[in-house]
């Protein structure tokens, strides 16, 4: 069902609870909540649009909320990327986007998503990771230019980073799903709010 701006709620930000954020498998019943997030947290819609074309598209890999006593404070997204070389196809995921609200950073929310973004996907058999966000940040996930640069994209940057779980190619042209090609150079230079 297409999203309609005066279906929202004028409160977009919860209030600050003081339970315990549990981290879980994004629900259909999130979409209004994660789209909220994600237009609080990035300037514009770009991530909130880029989210709800991945999710139409049938391109999540993988989608987590983390959620304090009924409402989703933080989310993360993983969605099918390929990597195409001379040997043929690959698959890989994307990370984007990754976001918490302001009132929620600062207490390790984003970190346990990544965390256990990281472990679901390798126990999928997912076996390589890439994202376009700030190297001081995603470095202590694991992330690195290094692994990253000998692919071919129109993202190629020391922030275009890779993450691999296993066996998995270090070169080859990415290919990101239609949905990225909405988002402007601006906002997938910016860096993520966690």
């Amino acid at each position: 069902m297409p999203w309609n701006p005066s279906d929202r709620l004028l409160t977009a930000k919860p209030e600050v609870r003081t339970g315990m954020v549990a981290i879980r498998l994004e629900e259909p019943r999130d979409a209004a909540e994660i789209r909220d997030l994600l237009e609080a947290c990035f300037p514009g819609y770009g991530e909130a649009d880029l989210v709800d074309a991945l999710r139409s598209d049938g391109d999540v890999v993988l989608s987590l909320s983390a959620e304090d006593e009924g409402v989703v404070v933080g989310y993360i997204a993983f969605s099918r990327l390929r990597v195409e070389g001379e040997d043929g196809s690959a698959q890989a995921v994307a990370l984007a986007p990754l976001a918490v609200y302001t009132e929620y950073q600062q207490q390790g929310i984003a970190t346990r998503l990544v965390r256990e973004g990281h472990a679901c996907l390798a126990a999928m058999g997912e076996t390589l990771s890439l994202v376009l966000g700030e190297p001081n940040y995603y470095s202590r996930f694991g992330y690195s230019h290094r692994r990253a640069a000998y692919f071919e994209s129109e993202y190629q940057s020391p922030y275009l980073m890779a993450l691999s779980f296993g066996a998995a190619p270090w070169e080859g042209r990415l290919v990101y799903p239609q949905a990225f090609a909405a988002l402007d150079d601006a906002a997938l230079q910016a860096d993520d709010r966690v």
